[in-house]
């Protein structure tokens, strides 16, 4: 098998027509030390075009993804990543530009990243926008990094403690230890929401923050938001806003507008290109004026006269400066506008309303089988418990294998911890409704088959490249790295 796959190579075959070379040709033992001129030709594999095109085409058919699957993979928001958006990014104006071109060579690309900073004001409801960060944690860094530098600032340095609830994402109590502070979690109430009792007890002087998700992770709206904000402000404490279920809310509501005083969006979610299409994540960071002097530099601004109209602006004295190198992954940028030109608000509105109707869809169909963690109406995403299942000896584990026989992604299993054997399920908007009755029809084979025939569940997956894995010795033998099959 693996020779079948891997071992192509035939003596005298090629792929690559090179050009001439447009300078003349030079001694290159002049231009490199000798210790670094390789005095072998490299062993590379010598194949025709088209067997290197099947190759790797064939390889990629062995990898689940959005174009070729369903892939509910709760609060990760696996849309559909319109072909147009890549058609934007790879415009030769925008692919062949070099990070370190003059200001008056990249005016085009600075006006893009401006106008992209305007348009997230606008969803989020905070003026302040900075583009730099790379991905959503990172985000999150930045954020608490512009809460620490404000507080310190004001000379308020006892405040260093950052709430979060026992529903938060892993990464928000893991990026508030990174940032310096302490983290102080908070137990939900029975429905699923910010216990506001618990809110108060856990709320001092040395309250620097809460970090929170509206909807959260089980997909519900926090319904005392407005109650939290105004307990959290008086408190002397900020509000941070995790950007990464705004798929719910995107155009309906504005975390500005709930009280919010700094927030990171995944744009490599939200806006299309989810999990970065393959390749980087990308992330804006939003926030209230009294925390734009500690932004990260350089800033895109517009500028009035002089020969440049936008620039990046470097003189800023109180900027907690650079969190990555360069300016942001540029880009996704560009697939994220397109993403927002192409909607508009009223598309952006609809996105929304989508997503929730299909989450609300899903979840009743399956509400009948499967133990429903909170039964009232959810957002974007639904957290059904495995725990019946469990009881006849088939974990949610198990079924989530079982799942990649019919062609389709897990969705989250077991996130949220509160949930015992979580499966966090979000359709997105993108998917017809035939799509999620064939995902429901599935789901409900599988709970039969853990009543009729369990082992084929627990043996899952049978017909997929790579079969049920020794999962204890993977972690503890992991194989990275593959090696040519030795000829008999």
């Amino acid at each position: 098998m693996e020779k079948l796959i891997y071992e192509k190579s035939q003596a005298g075959r090629r792929t690559e027509i090179l050009p001439k070379p447009g300078v003349p040709a030079q001694d290159i033992s002049k231009l490199i030390p000798k210790g670094y001129v390789r005095e072998i030709a490299a062993a590379l594999p010598e194949v025709s075009e088209l067997e290197a095109v099947r190759h790797f085409v064939k390889l990629s058919h062995l990898n689940h993804c959005i174009d070729t699957g369903f892939y509910p993979l709760g609060s990760c928001t696996m849309k559909y990543n319109p072909k147009i958006n890549d058609a934007m990014a790879s415009l030769e104006g925008f692919r062949e530009l070099h990070p370190n071109q003059p200001e008056d060579q990249v005016q085009g690309a600075l006006e893009l990243l401006y106008l992209l900073q305007q348009s997230i004001s606008n969803i989020i409801g905070l003026p302040a926008v900075t583009l730099q960060p790379a991905a959503g944690a990172h985000g999150e860094l930045t954020g608490l990094l512009l809460i620490r530098a404000y507080f310190e600032s004001k000379g308020d340095t006892k405040r260093r403690t950052v709430i979060v609830p026992d529903t938060a994402h892993g990464t928000n109590p893991a990026t508030a230890a990174l940032a310096g502070f302490d983290v102080v979690e908070i137990k939900s109430n029975d429905k699923g929401l910010v216990d506001t009792e618990a809110l108060k007890a856990a709320l001092g002087p040395d309250t620097a923050a809460i970090m929170l998700t509206n909807p959260n992770t089980l997909g519900l709206f926090e319904e005392e938001i407005m109650t939290v904000q105004k307990l959290v402000h008086e408190a002397g404490g900020l509000l941070y806003y995790d950007g990464a279920n705004l798929n719910a809310i995107m155009g309906l509501v504005r975390p500005g507008d709930m009280g919010f005083d700094v927030c990171h969006l995944n744009l490599h979610k939200t806006f299309s290109t989810p999990h970065g299409g393959g390749g980087p994540g990308a992330c804006a960071v939003a926030c209230r004026d009294i925390l734009e002097p500690f932004l990260p530099k350089p800033v895109v601004t517009k500028v009035t006269g002089g020969q440049n109209k936008f620039t990046l602006d470097w003189d800023r004295s109180q900027s907690i400066g650079k969190v990555k190198g360069f300016y942001g992954n540029f880009g996704i940028l560009v697939r994220a506008y397109a993403y927002v030109l192409a909607h508009g608000k009223g598309g952006l509105c609809q996105v929304s309303r989508d997503a929730i109707l299909n989450a609300n869809y899903l979840k009743v169909k399956l509400s009948r089988n499967f133990v429903v963690a909170h039964d009232q109406a959810c957002m974007h995403e639904f957290v059904l418990s495995g725990v019946r299942q469990k009881e006849r000896g088939v974990s949610t584990a198990q079924m989530a294998k079982r799942l990649l026989d019919f062609g389709v992604h897990a969705p989250t299993v077991y996130f949220p911890l509160v949930v015992p054997e979580a499966m966090m399920i979000e359709p997105t908007e993108t998917e017809a409704k035939e799509m999620l009755d064939r995902f429901a029809e599935i789901m409900l084979q599988i709970d039969k088959e853990t009543i009729e025939s369990p082992d084929i569940v627990r043996h899952a997956p049978t017909n997929t490249p790579v079969g049920k894995l020794d999962e204890a010795l993977a972690a503890r033998k992991p194989n990275l790295r593959w090696s040519p099959a030795v000829a008999d």
